[in-house]
């Protein structure tokens, strides 16, 4: 399926490869500072306010308008809270501070009741559990143990009810995972294209070209369920959080089989940390579970397709 998008928000994801290209290569999300120079650049591009009302200095977007150029962050594995603050932080910071928001000057970090984890809370001005915020200063936080070691984890001492923005979250660590994925398929084929057994590249064996086949469909049938997902919550459709719960597991599912497809098509030299391929590997793994893991959205979307099947007047 093909999804069509206008010109204003390829030029957004554009303007986003663009600058990562600058500020985010591989050696300055394993060794840089966090979050890094990509995060003023995704400032000046006007990503951090994308969901900001332009009243306060953002561009007023929706979902649909930024799903690409979240992908491109998932290219990039760009350091920092970034779902957090651009997706989830409009919907439950107060107004009055959107302004720092659109302007790179105010870094959110968020989880929902369902998790325990912050995402790089070290880095964060604000914590946002559910609908509750509070400064960094106020929340007592504890470092726990991450597959990623370029986004660190904490849990604090805040009761987090249901929070309004997760499906906005979900969706756009879904594009990243998407983003994260495509990278590694690049990787895996790059690689393929060089490696030699046998006196020829391992790109040219069967085995090794129907797996990487496979990643690519699996990719591709991602994509477009994540865009639907994104029109869904730009429209206020309905049926939004099932799509973006069907996006979620499929964009899970499909970054997984390409970290393991990359990760096969290296060898040994692909479990070493000095290699670059590791950066996309552990943000996938990281990304997985974050805003929703595969049991959360089965749940989900089972109940809204049991839902649907019920008669009219039985429907909840």
């Amino acid at each position: 399926m093909r999804f069509s998008f206008t010109q204003d928000q390829r030029l957004l994801a554009e303007a986003v490869r663009e600058v990562l290209e600058k500020t985010c290569p591989p050696e300055a999300v394993r060794s840089g500072p966090r979050p890094g120079p990509g995060w003023k650049a995704l400032a000046e591009v006007g990503l951090l306010g994308a969901h900001v009302a332009e009243e306060h200095g953002g561009l007023g977007l929706t979902p649909l308008d930024t799903v690409l150029a979240f992908e491109e962050t998932g290219r990039f594995a760009v350091p920092g809270p970034l779902a957090e603050t651009v997706a989830v932080a409009p919907l439950v910071v107060p107004a009055g501070r959107h302004a720092e928001i659109a302007a790179g000057a105010l870094t959110v970090t968020a989880r929902s009741a369902g998790s325990p984890y912050l995402p790089d809370a070290d880095l964060a001005d604000l914590i946002a559990a559910g609908t509750l915020v509070a400064p960094h200063g106020e929340v007592a936080l504890t470092r726990v143990r991450s597959v990623d070691a370029t986004r660190p984890l904490f849990t604090d001492d805040l009761n987090a009810d249901d929070s309004p923005a997760f499906d906005h979250a979900a969706l756009a660590t879904a594009a990243q995972l998407v983003g994260a994925g495509r990278r590694l398929l690049e990787e895996a084929v790059g690689y393929a294209q060089q490696r030699r057994q046998f006196g020829q590249v391992i790109g040219s064996f069967q085995a090794v070209k129907h797996k990487l086949a496979d990643v690519a469909i699996a990719l591709e049938f991602a994509a477009p369920l994540v865009y639907g997902a994104a029109y869904a919550l730009a429209h206020d459709e309905p049926d939004a959080s099932r799509d973006v719960s069907a996006a979620k597991l499929a964009a899970n599912r499909a970054a997984h089989q390409a970290a393991r497809a990359a990760l096969q098509v290296h060898g040994a030299i692909g479990y070493t940390d000095e290699l670059n391929l590791q950066i996309w590997l552990n943000r996938v793994w990281a990304l997985r579970p974050a805003w929703g893991d595969d049991g959360v959205h089965r749940a989900r979307l089972r109940a809204a397709l049991l839902d649907e099947a019920r008669p009219e007047g039985a429907r909840r």
